[in-house]
């Protein structure tokens, strides 16, 4: 494109040359000598080739920088679409990790509920053992009985906790 660009002003010159040429070769209304070639015999049979060689190489110069242009916009077409499929796989990875980092953070959650609740039940044995030998029971009795109020509670209390932070955020 920018040969072409270089090349335009030559070109527009030589028409503007050849016109000026083919103009003052009719103004010059030359007889004919027998035996003789004109001057504009000759002129037709020089000149006019070396213009439409002229004319020629400026179409094709045309031409190549159109195609120049069209390869560009594929190869930048086709870096867009690698990009764009790049940024594509960068999402998936980014949704698979989101997705495990969830899981993840499900299982804390299961295990915390776990650890929580059993150190809580435990603490409920120690609060429940005088009342159980004061009753004459054994003490396993009122910490059995506490560990699924005590587990229904800590998660309640995991989930209310969670919907406060998600609700927040």
């Amino acid at each position: 494109e920018a040969l072409a660009a270089a090349a335009a002003f030559r070109f527009g010159a030589g028409r503007a040359y050849e016109a000026i040429v083919t103009q003052r070769i009719e103004m010059m209304r030359e007889a004919r000598l027998t035996g003789r070639q004109s001057f504009a015999e000759c002129m037709i049979r020089r000149f006019d080739p070396a213009m439409r060689t002229c004319h020629a190489t400026e179409r094709r110069l045309a031409e190549l920088a159109t195609r120049a242009s069209r390869i560009a916009e594929l190869l930048r077409t086709r870096v867009n679409v690698a990009v764009e499929a790049q940024n594509q796989q960068l999402l998936e990875s980014m949704d698979r990790r989101a997705a495990l980092q969830l899981r993840l953070q499900q299982t804390v959650e299961g295990l915390s509920v776990v650890a929580i609740s059993y150190y809580a039940v435990s603490l409920a044995g120690y609060l429940l053992a005088p009342l159980a030998k004061a009753t004459g029971i054994d003490k396993s009795v009122p910490t059995a009985l506490a560990v699924i109020p005590v587990v229904g509670l800590v998660w309640w209390l995991i989930w209310r906790m969670r919907k406060r932070i998600d609700g927040g955020a």
